[in-house]
Protein backbone atom coordinates (compact mmCIF):
# COMPACT_ATOMS: atom_id res chain seq x y z
CA UNK A 1 0.00 0.00 0.00
CA UNK A 2 1.13 3.31 -1.09
CA UNK A 3 1.98 6.21 1.45
CA UNK A 4 1.37 8.88 -0.87
CA UNK A 5 -2.47 9.39 0.12
CA UNK A 6 -2.65 13.30 -0.68
CA UNK A 7 -4.13 12.56 -4.16
CA UNK A 8 -7.05 11.07 -2.50
CA UNK A 9 -8.46 13.70 -0.33
CA UNK A 10 -12.13 12.65 -1.29
CA UNK A 11 -13.79 11.31 1.69
CA UNK A 12 -17.02 8.49 1.58
CA UNK A 13 -19.15 8.55 4.83
CA UNK A 14 -21.67 5.48 4.52
CA UNK A 15 -24.46 5.61 6.90
CA UNK A 16 -26.15 8.92 7.45
CA UNK A 17 -27.63 8.88 10.74
CA UNK A 18 -26.19 11.41 13.66
CA UNK A 19 -22.80 10.10 13.86
CA UNK A 20 -22.37 10.33 9.91
CA UNK A 21 -23.60 13.33 10.02
CA UNK A 22 -21.75 14.78 12.13
CA UNK A 23 -18.46 13.53 10.87
CA UNK A 24 -19.80 14.81 7.80
CA UNK A 25 -19.92 18.49 8.97
CA UNK A 26 -16.64 18.71 10.60
CA UNK A 27 -14.97 16.85 7.49
CA UNK A 28 -16.14 19.56 5.14
CA UNK A 29 -15.49 22.16 7.26
CA UNK A 30 -12.36 21.05 7.20
CA UNK A 31 -12.07 21.56 3.91
CA UNK A 32 -12.77 17.46 3.11
CA UNK A 33 -14.92 16.74 0.18
CA UNK A 34 -17.48 14.35 1.49
CA UNK A 35 -19.64 12.00 -0.86
CA UNK A 36 -22.42 10.53 1.51
CA UNK A 37 -24.23 7.17 1.23
CA UNK A 38 -27.05 5.15 2.99
CA UNK A 39 -29.05 2.28 2.24
CA UNK A 40 -32.06 3.95 2.84
CA UNK A 41 -33.44 6.17 -0.21
CA UNK A 42 -33.31 9.63 -0.04
CA UNK A 43 -31.40 9.43 3.30
CA UNK A 44 -27.98 10.65 2.34
CA UNK A 45 -30.06 13.81 0.47
CA UNK A 46 -31.74 14.30 3.76
CA UNK A 47 -28.37 14.34 5.94
CA UNK A 48 -26.81 16.89 3.25
CA UNK A 49 -29.77 19.15 4.27
CA UNK A 50 -29.49 18.05 7.69
CA UNK A 51 -25.80 19.49 7.58
CA UNK A 52 -26.45 22.39 5.64
CA UNK A 53 -29.49 24.12 7.90
CA UNK A 54 -26.95 23.03 10.70
CA UNK A 55 -24.08 25.38 9.23
CA UNK A 56 -26.38 28.02 8.10
CA UNK A 57 -27.42 28.29 11.64
CA UNK A 58 -23.36 28.27 12.98
CA UNK A 59 -23.15 31.16 10.32
CA UNK A 60 -26.34 33.13 11.48
CA UNK A 61 -24.98 33.15 15.35
CA UNK A 62 -21.95 34.35 13.87
CA UNK A 63 -19.68 30.79 14.43
CA UNK A 64 -18.35 30.92 11.19
CA UNK A 65 -18.94 33.34 7.66
CA UNK A 66 -21.77 32.67 5.52
CA UNK A 67 -19.23 31.99 2.59
CA UNK A 68 -17.18 29.30 4.83
CA UNK A 69 -20.79 27.79 5.36
CA UNK A 70 -21.91 28.00 1.84
CA UNK A 71 -18.08 26.70 0.63
CA UNK A 72 -18.78 23.72 3.06
CA UNK A 73 -21.85 22.52 1.58
CA UNK A 74 -21.00 22.98 -1.89
CA UNK A 75 -18.10 20.13 -0.26
CA UNK A 76 -20.95 17.26 0.17
CA UNK A 77 -22.20 15.25 -2.45
CA UNK A 78 -24.45 12.50 -2.60
CA UNK A 79 -24.15 8.93 -3.69
CA UNK A 80 -27.07 6.89 -4.86
CA UNK A 81 -25.07 3.22 -4.74
CA UNK A 82 -21.62 2.35 -3.01
CA UNK A 83 -20.58 2.12 -6.46
CA UNK A 84 -20.32 6.29 -6.55
CA UNK A 85 -17.56 5.60 -3.65
CA UNK A 86 -14.94 4.52 -6.07
CA UNK A 87 -12.82 7.68 -6.03
CA UNK A 88 -12.72 7.79 -2.40
CA UNK A 89 -9.25 7.48 -0.65
CA UNK A 90 -11.30 7.34 2.57
CA UNK A 91 -14.45 5.59 3.34
CA UNK A 92 -15.81 6.06 6.70
CA UNK A 93 -18.50 3.41 7.97
CA UNK A 94 -21.04 4.58 10.77
CA UNK A 95 -24.06 2.31 10.38
CA UNK A 96 -25.70 0.36 12.94
CA UNK A 97 -23.50 -1.54 15.46
CA UNK A 98 -23.52 -5.13 14.02
CA UNK A 99 -20.11 -6.92 13.55
CA UNK A 100 -22.29 -8.79 10.36
CA UNK A 101 -23.42 -5.53 8.93
CA UNK A 102 -19.73 -3.74 9.04
CA UNK A 103 -17.85 -6.77 7.36
CA UNK A 104 -20.26 -7.09 4.92
CA UNK A 105 -20.29 -3.21 4.01
CA UNK A 106 -16.50 -3.38 3.86
CA UNK A 107 -16.62 -6.81 1.30
CA UNK A 108 -18.76 -4.62 -0.78
CA UNK A 109 -16.86 -1.65 -0.60
CA UNK A 110 -13.56 -3.50 -1.48
CA UNK A 111 -15.46 -4.72 -4.47
CA UNK A 112 -15.54 -0.54 -5.87
CA UNK A 113 -13.23 1.16 -4.09
CA UNK A 114 -9.18 1.69 -4.95
CA UNK A 115 -6.63 -1.11 -3.63
CA UNK A 116 -4.85 2.71 -1.57
CA UNK A 117 -8.53 3.45 -0.24
CA UNK A 118 -8.63 3.36 3.61
CA UNK A 119 -11.58 1.72 5.57
CA UNK A 120 -12.36 2.71 8.36
CA UNK A 121 -15.03 2.03 11.24
CA UNK A 122 -16.88 4.49 13.26
CA UNK A 123 -17.33 1.44 15.64
CA UNK A 124 -17.47 1.98 19.59
CA UNK A 125 -17.99 -1.93 20.85
CA UNK A 126 -16.93 -4.06 18.06
CA UNK A 127 -13.02 -5.73 17.37
CA UNK A 128 -11.76 -3.32 14.55
CA UNK A 129 -9.50 -6.82 14.02
CA UNK A 130 -12.81 -8.97 13.43
CA UNK A 131 -14.29 -6.10 11.21
CA UNK A 132 -11.21 -5.84 9.28
CA UNK A 133 -10.70 -10.38 9.18
CA UNK A 134 -13.62 -10.17 6.20
CA UNK A 135 -11.47 -7.82 3.88
CA UNK A 136 -8.94 -9.26 1.28
CA UNK A 137 -7.09 -6.25 2.48
CA UNK A 138 -7.04 -5.92 5.86
CA UNK A 139 -4.37 -3.60 6.17
CA UNK A 140 -6.73 -1.40 4.86
CA UNK A 141 -8.75 -0.89 7.82
CA UNK A 142 -8.78 0.88 11.32
CA UNK A 143 -10.85 2.20 13.67
CA UNK A 144 -11.84 6.15 13.26
CA UNK A 145 -13.67 5.94 16.66
CA UNK A 146 -15.53 9.76 17.12
CA UNK A 147 -17.96 10.61 19.95
CA UNK A 148 -21.53 11.68 20.12
CA UNK A 149 -22.35 15.23 19.35
CA UNK A 150 -19.55 14.90 16.99
CA UNK A 151 -18.73 18.41 16.69
CA UNK A 152 -18.85 19.35 20.05
CA UNK A 153 -16.62 15.93 21.27
CA UNK A 154 -13.53 17.38 19.86
CA UNK A 155 -11.53 14.00 20.23
CA UNK A 156 -11.43 10.78 17.81
CA UNK A 157 -9.82 7.51 18.57
CA UNK A 158 -7.11 6.27 15.93
CA UNK A 159 -7.28 2.14 16.81
CA UNK A 160 -5.12 0.33 14.96
CA UNK A 161 -5.69 -3.98 14.50
CA UNK A 162 -2.97 -5.75 14.74
CA UNK A 163 -2.53 -6.04 10.47
CA UNK A 164 -3.37 -2.66 10.33
CA UNK A 165 -0.63 -0.66 7.96
CA UNK A 166 1.09 2.15 9.69
CA UNK A 167 0.33 4.89 6.80
CA UNK A 168 -3.07 3.92 7.28
CA UNK A 169 -3.33 5.24 11.19
CA UNK A 170 -0.81 7.85 10.12
CA UNK A 171 -3.27 9.20 7.49
CA UNK A 172 -6.52 8.98 9.77
CA UNK A 173 -4.62 11.33 12.48
CA UNK A 174 -3.98 13.86 9.78
CA UNK A 175 -7.30 13.86 8.36
CA UNK A 176 -8.64 14.07 12.34
CA UNK A 177 -6.44 17.12 12.81
CA UNK A 178 -8.07 18.80 9.51
CA UNK A 179 -11.06 18.08 10.67
CA UNK A 180 -10.74 20.06 13.65
CA UNK A 181 -10.19 17.28 16.08
CA UNK A 182 -7.74 15.87 18.64
CA UNK A 183 -6.71 12.22 17.46
CA UNK A 184 -5.46 9.52 19.94
CA UNK A 185 -3.64 6.45 19.01
CA UNK A 186 -5.02 3.25 19.97
CA UNK A 187 -4.44 -0.55 20.05
CA UNK A 188 -7.39 -2.88 19.31
CA UNK A 189 -8.94 -3.58 22.62
CA UNK A 190 -12.63 -3.66 23.66
CA UNK A 191 -13.63 -0.80 25.07
CA UNK A 192 -10.12 1.47 23.17
CA UNK A 193 -9.33 4.04 25.55
CA UNK A 194 -11.84 6.13 26.55
CA UNK A 195 -14.63 3.39 26.97
CA UNK A 196 -12.21 1.41 28.90
CA UNK A 197 -10.84 4.42 31.15
CA UNK A 198 -14.84 5.23 32.23
CA UNK A 199 -15.41 2.04 33.53
CA UNK A 200 -14.30 2.79 36.89
CA UNK A 201 -16.41 5.96 37.45
CA UNK A 202 -19.90 4.02 36.51
CA UNK A 203 -18.97 0.36 37.98
CA UNK A 204 -17.49 1.51 41.56
CA UNK A 205 -20.45 4.33 42.10
CA UNK A 206 -22.87 1.58 41.52
CA UNK A 207 -21.16 -0.38 44.08
CA UNK A 208 -21.43 1.84 46.79
CA UNK A 209 -24.98 2.22 45.36
CA UNK A 210 -25.53 -1.46 46.07
CA UNK A 211 -23.32 -1.85 49.31
CA UNK A 212 -25.83 0.96 50.86
CA UNK A 213 -23.13 3.76 51.53
CA UNK A 214 -25.29 6.32 50.37
CA UNK A 215 -27.88 7.25 47.83
CA UNK A 216 -27.70 7.91 44.20
CA UNK A 217 -28.08 11.36 44.74
CA UNK A 218 -25.56 11.57 47.74
CA UNK A 219 -22.91 9.69 45.59
CA UNK A 220 -23.56 12.30 42.53
CA UNK A 221 -23.40 15.31 44.45
CA UNK A 222 -20.19 14.16 46.52
CA UNK A 223 -18.23 13.33 43.06
CA UNK A 224 -19.37 16.38 41.39
CA UNK A 225 -18.86 19.01 44.09
CA UNK A 226 -15.62 16.96 45.96
CA UNK A 227 -14.07 15.32 43.34
CA UNK A 228 -15.08 18.13 40.50
CA UNK A 229 -16.77 15.67 37.98
CA UNK A 230 -19.11 17.68 35.58
CA UNK A 231 -22.02 15.23 36.25
CA UNK A 232 -22.48 12.37 39.09
CA UNK A 233 -22.11 8.85 37.69
CA UNK A 234 -25.93 8.11 37.68
CA UNK A 235 -26.76 11.53 36.40
CA UNK A 236 -24.27 10.64 33.29
CA UNK A 237 -26.24 7.22 33.05
CA UNK A 238 -29.43 8.38 32.91
CA UNK A 239 -28.11 11.33 29.68
CA UNK A 240 -26.72 8.23 28.21
CA UNK A 241 -29.46 5.90 29.14
CA UNK A 242 -28.90 1.94 31.00
CA UNK A 243 -29.99 0.59 27.49
CA UNK A 244 -26.59 1.93 25.80
CA UNK A 245 -24.55 2.02 29.23
CA UNK A 246 -25.62 -1.45 30.57
CA UNK A 247 -24.79 -3.68 27.19
CA UNK A 248 -21.73 -1.45 27.06
CA UNK A 249 -20.46 -2.84 30.72
CA UNK A 250 -21.53 -5.84 30.18
CA UNK A 251 -19.49 -6.55 26.68
CA UNK A 252 -16.68 -5.11 27.96
CA UNK A 253 -16.45 -7.30 31.05
CA UNK A 254 -16.99 -10.65 29.10
CA UNK A 255 -14.73 -9.15 26.54
CA UNK A 256 -12.31 -9.03 28.72
CA UNK A 257 -12.89 -12.35 30.18
CA UNK A 258 -14.71 -11.38 32.98
CA UNK A 259 -11.99 -9.16 34.47
CA UNK A 260 -12.66 -8.18 37.87
CA UNK A 261 -11.95 -4.79 37.66
CA UNK A 262 -14.93 -4.32 34.64
CA UNK A 263 -17.70 -6.07 37.03
CA UNK A 264 -20.61 -4.69 36.25
CA UNK A 265 -23.61 -4.32 38.65
CA UNK A 266 -26.95 -6.44 39.09
CA UNK A 267 -28.71 -2.63 40.15
CA UNK A 268 -28.27 -1.52 36.74
CA UNK A 269 -29.60 -5.15 35.00
CA UNK A 270 -32.39 -5.17 37.29
CA UNK A 271 -33.60 -0.70 36.29
CA UNK A 272 -32.78 -1.93 32.59
CA UNK A 273 -35.27 -4.82 32.66
CA UNK A 274 -37.89 -2.42 34.89
CA UNK A 275 -37.31 0.26 31.83
CA UNK A 276 -35.90 2.80 33.86
CA UNK A 277 -33.79 3.96 31.25
CA UNK A 278 -33.09 7.69 32.55
CA UNK A 279 -34.38 10.82 30.36
CA UNK A 280 -35.28 8.92 27.49
CA UNK A 281 -38.09 7.36 29.38
CA UNK A 282 -39.09 9.45 31.40
CA UNK A 283 -37.58 8.06 34.53
CA UNK A 284 -34.28 6.36 36.09
CA UNK A 285 -32.32 7.18 38.60
CA UNK A 286 -33.76 10.30 38.81
CA UNK A 287 -37.74 11.23 37.49
CA UNK A 288 -38.01 13.93 34.80
CA UNK A 289 -40.55 16.26 33.74
CA UNK A 290 -40.37 17.72 30.38
CA UNK A 291 -36.70 16.29 29.68
CA UNK A 292 -35.74 18.01 33.34
CA UNK A 293 -33.97 16.25 36.44
CA UNK A 294 -35.96 16.51 39.01
CA UNK A 295 -33.88 17.08 42.15
CA UNK A 296 -33.30 15.50 44.95
CA UNK A 297 -32.58 17.52 47.96
CA UNK A 298 -29.99 15.97 50.87
CA UNK A 299 -30.99 15.60 54.12
CA UNK A 300 -31.91 19.33 56.48
CA UNK A 301 -28.50 20.73 58.25
CA UNK A 302 -28.96 19.80 61.68
CA UNK A 303 -29.35 22.39 64.64
CA UNK A 304 -25.95 23.17 66.62
CA UNK A 305 -25.16 21.32 69.57
CA UNK A 306 -22.42 22.22 72.37
CA UNK A 307 -19.44 20.07 70.98
CA UNK A 308 -15.84 19.40 71.73
CA UNK A 309 -13.64 17.59 68.98
CA UNK A 310 -10.50 15.00 69.26
CA UNK A 311 -8.14 14.56 66.74
CA UNK A 312 -5.21 12.38 67.20
CA UNK A 313 -1.79 14.45 67.05
CA UNK A 314 -0.35 12.28 64.06
CA UNK A 315 -3.87 12.58 61.70
CA UNK A 316 -3.40 16.38 62.76
CA UNK A 317 0.07 16.10 61.84
CA UNK A 318 -0.34 13.94 58.83
CA UNK A 319 -3.42 16.09 57.36
CA UNK A 320 -1.96 19.63 58.50
CA UNK A 321 -5.12 21.44 56.46
CA UNK A 322 -7.61 19.35 58.74
CA UNK A 323 -5.83 20.36 61.71
CA UNK A 324 -6.31 24.04 60.91
CA UNK A 325 -10.00 23.45 59.59
CA UNK A 326 -10.62 21.69 62.57
CA UNK A 327 -9.60 24.62 64.83
CA UNK A 328 -11.38 27.65 61.89
CA UNK A 329 -14.39 25.34 62.30
CA UNK A 330 -14.53 25.27 65.83
CA UNK A 331 -14.01 28.48 66.35
CA UNK A 332 -16.42 29.68 64.38
CA UNK A 333 -19.06 27.32 65.60
CA UNK A 334 -18.41 28.27 69.54
CA UNK A 335 -17.03 24.27 70.14
CA UNK A 336 -14.00 23.21 72.17
CA UNK A 337 -10.94 21.51 71.00
CA UNK A 338 -9.92 18.19 73.25
CA UNK A 339 -5.84 17.95 73.05
CA UNK A 340 -5.46 15.30 75.30
CA UNK A 341 -3.58 12.60 73.92
CA UNK A 342 -6.59 10.43 74.57
CA UNK A 343 -9.88 11.51 74.25
CA UNK A 344 -12.19 12.74 76.80
CA UNK A 345 -14.95 11.46 77.83
CA UNK A 346 -17.89 12.58 75.71
CA UNK A 347 -15.61 13.94 73.25
CA UNK A 348 -16.30 13.64 69.33
CA UNK A 349 -13.48 11.18 67.85
CA UNK A 350 -12.10 12.45 64.87
CA UNK A 351 -10.72 9.56 62.40
CA UNK A 352 -9.09 10.59 58.71
CA UNK A 353 -8.97 7.36 57.01
CA UNK A 354 -7.04 6.55 53.81
CA UNK A 355 -8.84 3.17 51.83
CA UNK A 356 -9.45 2.10 55.02
CA UNK A 357 -13.07 2.52 56.80
CA UNK A 358 -14.30 4.07 59.91
CA UNK A 359 -15.01 1.12 61.98
CA UNK A 360 -11.16 -0.47 61.27
CA UNK A 361 -9.36 3.39 61.95
CA UNK A 362 -11.36 3.44 65.34
CA UNK A 363 -10.63 -0.20 66.53
CA UNK A 364 -7.24 0.39 65.51
CA UNK A 365 -6.73 3.60 67.65
CA UNK A 366 -9.20 2.17 70.52
CA UNK A 367 -11.72 4.94 70.30
CA UNK A 368 -15.05 4.16 71.00
CA UNK A 369 -17.27 3.49 67.79
CA UNK A 370 -20.09 5.40 69.16
CA UNK A 371 -18.42 8.81 69.46
CA UNK A 372 -16.01 8.57 65.94
CA UNK A 373 -16.83 9.33 62.53
CA UNK A 374 -14.33 9.91 60.14
CA UNK A 375 -13.90 12.78 57.41
CA UNK A 376 -12.35 12.15 53.81
CA UNK A 377 -8.87 14.03 54.37
CA UNK A 378 -8.09 14.30 50.52
CA UNK A 379 -10.81 15.52 49.47
CA UNK A 380 -12.13 19.06 51.49
CA UNK A 381 -12.67 21.18 48.94
CA UNK A 382 -16.51 22.04 47.35
CA UNK A 383 -17.87 18.96 49.82
CA UNK A 384 -16.99 17.39 52.74
CA UNK A 385 -17.52 13.87 53.76
CA UNK A 386 -18.43 12.36 56.97
CA UNK A 387 -18.40 8.65 57.78
CA UNK A 388 -20.16 6.99 60.63
CA UNK A 389 -19.45 3.44 62.26
CA UNK A 390 -22.12 1.17 62.34
CA UNK A 391 -22.62 1.99 65.91
CA UNK A 392 -21.92 6.24 65.95
CA UNK A 393 -24.15 7.80 67.85
CA UNK A 394 -27.30 9.69 66.28
CA UNK A 395 -26.49 12.66 68.20
CA UNK A 396 -22.98 12.72 67.39
CA UNK A 397 -23.88 12.36 64.09
CA UNK A 398 -25.73 14.98 64.05
CA UNK A 399 -22.98 16.98 65.93
CA UNK A 400 -20.17 16.41 63.49
CA UNK A 401 -22.27 17.88 60.90
CA UNK A 402 -23.51 21.06 61.78
CA UNK A 403 -19.94 21.44 62.74
CA UNK A 404 -18.16 20.60 59.62
CA UNK A 405 -20.96 22.55 57.72
CA UNK A 406 -20.25 25.85 60.05
CA UNK A 407 -18.90 28.15 57.51
CA UNK A 408 -21.39 27.13 54.68
CA UNK A 409 -20.00 24.62 53.04
CA UNK A 410 -22.11 21.48 52.10
CA UNK A 411 -21.15 18.37 54.19
CA UNK A 412 -22.89 14.32 52.98
CA UNK A 413 -22.81 12.07 55.95
CA UNK A 414 -22.06 8.33 54.37
CA UNK A 415 -22.26 5.01 55.64
CA UNK A 416 -18.93 2.62 56.69
CA UNK A 417 -17.17 2.16 53.55
CA UNK A 418 -13.59 1.37 53.23
CA UNK A 419 -12.34 4.68 50.93
CA UNK A 420 -15.31 6.53 51.48
CA UNK A 421 -16.42 7.50 47.96
CA UNK A 422 -14.27 10.08 46.15
CA UNK A 423 -11.23 7.85 47.44
CA UNK A 424 -12.81 5.07 46.11
CA UNK A 425 -13.95 6.06 42.98
CA UNK A 426 -10.90 8.00 41.77
CA UNK A 427 -8.48 5.12 43.27
CA UNK A 428 -10.46 2.97 40.57
CA UNK A 429 -10.09 5.08 37.86
CA UNK A 430 -6.73 6.07 38.39
CA UNK A 431 -5.70 2.09 38.50
CA UNK A 432 -7.64 1.15 35.45
CA UNK A 433 -5.83 4.28 33.23
CA UNK A 434 -2.75 3.02 34.66
CA UNK A 435 -3.37 -0.71 33.32
CA UNK A 436 -4.26 0.76 29.97
CA UNK A 437 -0.85 2.36 29.87
CA UNK A 438 0.44 -1.01 31.24
CA UNK A 439 -1.03 -2.89 28.36
CA UNK A 440 0.53 -0.41 25.82
CA UNK A 441 -2.69 0.50 24.18
CA UNK A 442 -2.04 4.20 24.17
CA UNK A 443 0.66 6.89 26.03
CA UNK A 444 0.13 7.82 28.69
CA UNK A 445 -0.79 11.54 27.27
CA UNK A 446 -3.26 10.20 24.83
CA UNK A 447 -4.75 8.19 27.40
CA UNK A 448 -5.42 11.27 29.56
CA UNK A 449 -6.19 13.91 26.74
CA UNK A 450 -8.85 11.13 25.26
CA UNK A 451 -10.66 10.85 28.48
CA UNK A 452 -10.66 14.67 29.77
CA UNK A 453 -11.93 15.15 26.01
CA UNK A 454 -13.78 12.47 25.49
CA UNK A 455 -15.47 11.93 29.54
CA UNK A 456 -15.21 15.31 30.83
CA UNK A 457 -13.30 14.39 33.68
CA UNK A 458 -11.63 16.94 35.51
CA UNK A 459 -8.38 15.60 34.93
CA UNK A 460 -6.57 12.63 32.97
CA UNK A 461 -7.01 9.62 35.14
CA UNK A 462 -3.06 9.65 35.37
CA UNK A 463 -2.66 13.38 36.41
CA UNK A 464 -6.00 12.15 38.73
CA UNK A 465 -3.34 9.78 39.87
CA UNK A 466 -0.48 12.56 39.82
CA UNK A 467 -2.53 14.68 42.00
CA UNK A 468 -3.02 12.43 44.76
CA UNK A 469 0.05 10.86 44.64
CA UNK A 470 0.92 7.18 43.50
CA UNK A 471 2.13 6.22 46.75
CA UNK A 472 -1.80 7.74 48.40
CA UNK A 473 -3.40 5.76 45.32
CA UNK A 474 -1.82 2.65 46.21
CA UNK A 475 -2.29 3.11 49.86
CA UNK A 476 -6.26 3.41 48.98
CA UNK A 477 -6.51 0.37 46.73
CA UNK A 478 -4.30 -1.89 50.01
CA UNK A 479 -7.03 -0.73 51.73
CA UNK A 480 -9.71 -1.65 49.87
CA UNK A 481 -7.89 -5.07 48.74
CA UNK A 482 -7.80 -5.79 52.65
CA UNK A 483 -11.38 -5.17 53.41
CA UNK A 484 -12.87 -6.57 50.19
CA UNK A 485 -10.61 -9.31 49.34
CA UNK A 486 -11.79 -8.34 46.04
CA UNK A 487 -9.03 -8.70 42.77
CA UNK A 488 -11.15 -6.46 41.42
CA UNK A 489 -9.09 -3.84 43.97
CA UNK A 490 -5.21 -5.18 42.40
CA UNK A 491 -3.05 -2.20 41.92
CA UNK A 492 -1.56 -1.91 38.28
CA UNK A 493 2.28 -2.47 37.81
CA UNK A 494 2.25 0.89 35.99
CA UNK A 495 1.05 2.11 39.29
CA UNK A 496 2.90 0.35 41.72
CA UNK A 497 6.28 0.49 39.59
CA UNK A 498 5.67 4.12 39.90
CA UNK A 499 4.56 4.75 43.56
CA UNK A 500 7.87 2.80 44.41
CA UNK A 501 10.08 5.00 42.37
CA UNK A 502 8.28 8.08 42.93
CA UNK A 503 7.33 9.49 39.55
CA UNK A 504 4.53 10.55 37.94
CA UNK A 505 2.22 7.91 36.66
CA UNK A 506 2.18 10.20 33.12
CA UNK A 507 5.98 8.94 33.12
CA UNK A 508 6.54 6.26 29.90
CA UNK A 509 9.00 3.56 29.90
CA UNK A 510 11.92 3.89 28.28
Amino acid sequence: MTSDFDKQDLLGVVGCGLMGRGIAQIAVQGGIPVILHDSRPGAAEEAREAVAATLDKLAAKGKLSAQDASDAVARIAVAATLADLAPCGTVVEAIVERLDAKQALFRDLEAVVGPDCILATNTSSLSVTAIAAACEAPGRVAGFHFFSPVPLMKIVEVIAGPLTAAPVADRLVDIARRMGHAPVRASDTPGFIVNHAGRGYLTESLRLLGENVASHAEVDRILRDAGGFRMGPFELLDLTGLDVSQPVMESIYEQYYQEPRFRPSPIARQRLAAGLLGRKSGRGFYAYEDGRKQDIPGPPLPARADVTAWLDAADAAAFPAVDALLDALLAAFGGTRDRGERPAAGSLCLVLPVGQDATGAAVAAGLDPTRTLALDPLFLAGRRTLMTTPLTAPAVRDAAHALFAADGTPVSVVRDSAGLVCQRVVATIVNIGADIAQQGIATPADIDQAVTLGLGYPRGPLALGDALGAATVMRILDGLFDTYRDPRYRPSPWLRRRALLGVSLLTPDH
